[in-house]
């Protein structure tokens, strides 16, 4: 019975074969992708909306006023073109939006879109790419035939360095379907049959990586730089954020934004949620700025962790985070102190916060030398006042910062001996690692030599600074370790009225000093 049952299976294996060949044959015949594309992967993933209700307008994106006032043109040429085409103007067949992560670079796209009330469609570059060659060509035809057919009509793609990255690289063994994905988006942005009435806006933080081709006017006419808001775009961001928020009365958005350099819209918008579930987690009715506060320490130094007890740790990080905070207060062009914290935090066992006094567009070097005294100070202090037997691992993170920092003025901004040089390769610098291992370091032994020597002067220099404030101010020194001690963290206004009791003579002194040595280090 059992070899009867397998002589009859054997034989319908051919049959049950042949017809479901044909039955793959024909549903790949019905789908627009094309004959060889079954189950319809060839068709475009990207999410429709007739009338997109994205939720968002250009109210609710703040800090990025420079690319709203150029989607404002677009919007405007899809509600009225013909405004636009009596003086002969053409309709721009791409933006490319480029930035850091996080700086609203999608909620702009959204934002387009629930202002001009036009057809929209949505998707990432990443679904273009599949395992079967030709997949993401059909897709892009796919979704530029949908396009046309709702002309006028956006098209947003995010992270496009997925699929337009350079061709011909020959780096990482290359990539067929890649490369025809890119081929036919570029034959659909500016090919033969033209492609009126459709906007491609596109998204990236890579745009060194895409194909020049991509770039070239006619395809993306536009780049727009979204960037990393200034401290007013900052306030401006929080006002929205803080918008269905019960703040406290004594908070101050814009002292908030003095607090966050370098913090984009996203950053902002999860600060703000940081604090209200801090201020919900202690049982508060409204946020107050303890909560903000105590949100920012978390997002840029990490969980708050055990409190370190009475014992000679505690007084040596005591010590630690007073001279950091003593030796940039007396550094010229150094920010003032925020706070020193004996609270540890991610890998820190006491913080020293520093409040910028203007967004460090521009630094001078006069600022970056006074950096590098501050980042110096707790190790000074440490050497000073313990010796030099008990000097710790603690400044191990200050040092990798500082040496950075100092290379940084030599190859970088020509403040050096050496002058204003660039010394190192472009491509050494780039974030693509790739590039960066390819590249070649042509740079002279005799000038790597000097290199080294001028950083180590700077730093030399700057730690000789760290130790005569942390040997001149002794008792000012003794005073505010003793009240950190008993209050565990000290505001900026306490530190500087302590340190103005001991330091209202020789403060000037001492800037005086440090001043020749600052400009010719």
């Amino acid at each position: 019975m059992g070899l009867a049952i397998l002589d009859l299976l054997g034989n319908l294996a051919f049959p049950l074969i042949l017809l479901g060949s044909l039955f793959l044959r024909s549903s790949s015949l019905n789908t627009p992708g094309g004959p060889n594309l079954p189950f319809g992967l060839g068709r475009s993933k990207a999410k429709f909306q007739i009338e997109p209700n994205t939720g968002v307008t250009f109210d609710d994106v703040a800090g990025v006023e420079e690319a709203k006032q150029d989607f404002q043109e677009i919007v405007e040429f899809l509600k009225s073109p013909e405004k636009f085409t009596a003086v002969g103007a053409r309709i721009p067949k791409g933006v490319l939006l480029v930035g850091p992560p996080g700086t609203g670079k999608t909620l702009l796209a959204k934002a387009i879109a629930g202002e001009a009330r036009v057809p929209f469609f949505s998707l990432s570059g990443s679904e273009f790419i599949e395992m079967f060659v030709g997949v993401g060509a059909s897709r892009v035809r796919d979704l530029f035939n949908k396009a046309k057919e709702n002309s006028p009509c956006l098209v947003f793609i995010d992270e496009i360095d997925a699929v337009g990255r350079q061709r011909g690289t020959g780096i990482g063994g290359g990539n067929d379907e890649r490369e025809q994905t890119l081929n036919q988006l570029l034959t659909e942005m500016d090919g033969f049959s033209g492609n009126s009435g459709v906007i491609v806006i596109a998204a990236t933080n890579r745009p060194e990586i895409l194909d020049a081709a991509l770039l070239r006017p006619g395809r993306f006419d536009r780049q727009v730089a979204v960037g990393l808001p200034d401290i007013r775009g900052r306030e401006e961001i929080l006002k929205v954020h803080s918008k269905n928020k019960k703040l406290d009365k004594d908070v101050s958005l814009s002292v908030i934004a003095m607090r966050t350099p370098g913090f984009s819209g996203a950053d902002l918008a999860n600060l703000m949620n940081e604090a209200a579930i801090l201020a919900g987690r202690r049982g508060k009715e409204n946020i107050t700025l303890k909560e903000i506060d105590d949100s920012i320490d978390r997002i840029v130094a990490g969980m708050e962790g055990t409190k370190m007890t009475d014992g000679k740790s505690k007084i040596l990080v005591a010590y630690y985070e007073i001279g950091h905070a003593v030796c940039a207060t007396l550094t010229p062009g150094h920010d003032p102190v925020q706070k020193v914290t004996l609270i540890p935090r991610g890998q820190a066992r006491g913080l020293t916060w520093f409040m910028p006094g203007e967004d460090p567009a521009l630094v001078s070097k006069q600022q970056v030398f006074a950096r590098i005294v501050g980042g110096l100070g707790g190790r000074a202090a440490e050497e000073i006042i313990f010796g030099e037997p008990e000097i710790t691992t603690g400044a191990a993170g200050d040092l990798q910062q500082i040496t950075q920092i100092a290379k940084q003025m030599v190859t970088m901004f020509g403040m050096s001996d050496i002058g204003p040089w660039a010394l190192t390769d472009p491509a050494v610098q780039s974030s693509d690692v790739v590039l960066r291992m390819l590249a070649r370091n042509s740079m002279s032994e005799k000038l790597a030599e000097d290199i080294d020597k001028s950083v180590k002067k700077i730093i030399d220099s700057a730690y000789e600074i760290a130790k005569t404030h942390i040997r001149n101010n002794r008792a000012a020194i003794d005073k505010l370790v003793d009240v950190l001690l008993d209050k565990e963290t000290l505001m900026g206004d306490e530190f500087r009225a302590i340190l103005s009791e001991f330091t209202d003579t020789s403060m000037d002194k001492n800037k005086i000093n440090t001043v020749p040595e600052l400009i010719t280090a």
